[in-house]
């Protein structure tokens, strides 16, 4: 039963002392504060107020990347992403150059056009440009360059996918999905530095231009690649876009998000990335950023001695391991990647566990998960050129 308040008794919330509401309470309250006995200074308000506005941003950001990803493949042609690429870029007000299949022929962008070939819509490339104000605390960031796999479908080529595994190939743009959202948030939350976004967008089809197991071709700055399986394209695509950060763009750091190899899955499971690194600071502070977004890292070694597996008789490498049965499928890929960053700074993201989920699963939803938005962002927006406590690498799994 209800309890009865004599007149003049301090009721719920009064005061013993005089009956009287906490004033302070009461202001507190009206600040803001829950739950508090104290009223919230100018200056926290204003410190928590930024933080819900960021907090918005860095949603919103990962809600577009989730939108691009579930796009069915019939509607996101590489023309249709291309183009929603740079209208969400230089809306959020970055500057975007479009290069499509004739500008790639004529730049040298052999990865691309190679890929691209069999599909009757052609690729593009999307370059995405940000120049933010300085670092806060003076650090001297260099030119940050993100690079995105954007295969809009994927039937794996020639080498034909099982009509199974073909069906969540719509999102095998998402590292470019990622690295889209990402760049278009980048104005909003300030973000310190010169950064570059890169999206490889192809679609991987069968048709009489498709190209072929046994195929040479030649990516952005000469270097020549055996085509030994057409479902390896991802790290075709991505190889014009590296080298061309490297060379063309003068990156000082280079990081890519690509949905690369099923064998990361089989390492580390849906919700851990496989990242590997040619620079321990790098990928300390990658770490750093995943593990305070929430999301979640596992550095893999660059392993030397399966280096030789990529070696061909006819090309500089080949795109998957052929020389030596090494296994390790998800290595090997990082290590052919590795070789077209002319010794740039770099860390690559195989997102192929973490960025397509098959149901809800906290704040993961089912489809497109837009991993990498946050980690990222949290990077980008730290303003210091590594993170200040990065966590140490678990051991056993240091680079090689």
């Amino acid at each position: 039963m209800p309890r009865r308040v004599r007149p003049g008794s301090p009721r719920a919330g009064d005061d013993d002392r005089g009956g009287q509401s906490d004033e302070r309470g009461a202001a507190g309250l009206e600040a803001g504060g829950v739950g508090t006995s104290r009223a919230r200074a100018p200056a926290e308000l204003a410190e928590a107020t930024e933080a819900i506005r960021r907090s918005g941003v860095i949603a919103r950001a990962v809600l577009t990347a989730r939108d691009l990803i579930n796009t069915p493949s019939l509607l996101k042609s590489p023309e249709w992403f291309a183009r929603r690429a740079v209208a969400l870029a230089r809306a959020a007000g970055l500057d975007a150059t479009l290069l499509d299949v004739r500008d790639l022929e004529a730049g040298g962008f052999g990865g691309l056009v190679a890929v691209g070939g069999g599909s009757v819509r052609p690729p593009y490339l999307v370059e995405l440009r940000y120049d933010g104000p300085p670092a806060e605390d003076g650090a001297a960031l260099g030119h940050r360059v993100l690079v995105g796999k954007g295969i809009t479908f994927d039937s794996g080529g020639l080498s034909l996918k099982p009509a199974g595994s073909m069906i969540s190939m719509k999102t095998d743009m998402s590292g470019a999905a990622a690295v889209l959202a990402t760049m278009a948030a980048l104005p909003e939350l300030g973000a310190p530095g010169k950064v570059t976004g890169l999206l490889c967008v192809a679609e991987n089809m069968i048709g009489a231009a498709a190209m072929r197991p046994g195929d040479v071709i030649t990516c952005w700055g000469g270097r020549t690649v055996e085509v030994l399986n057409t479902d390896a394209e991802g790290r075709l695509v991505l190889a014009d876009g590296l080298a061309y950060a490297a060379g063309a763009l003068g990156a000082d750091a280079l990081v890519d998000l690509a949905t690369l190899t099923g064998a990361i899955s089989v390492a580390l499971g849906r919700r851990t990335a496989g990242l590997f690194a040619s620079d321990d600071e790098l990928a300390g502070a990658l770490t750093a950023a995943a593990e305070a977004a929430g999301e979640r890292v596992w550095r893999l070694p660059l392993v030397e001695e399966y280096r030789p597996a990529l070696e061909s008789p006819v090309a500089d490498l080949a795109n998957m391991g052929r020389a030596l049965e090494v296994g390790g499928g998800s290595i090997t890929a990082a290590l052919f990647l590795r070789e077209f960053t002319a010794g740039v700074p770099w860390a690559h993201l195989d997102i192929a566990g973490t960025a397509r989920a098959d149901s809800d699963d906290a704040e993961i939803t089912r489809g497109g998960t837009g991993w990498g938005v946050r980690t990222l962002l949290r990077w980008l927006a730290a303003g210091t050129a590594s993170a200040s406590a990065s966590p140490p690498v678990p051991a056993g799994a240091a680079a090689g």
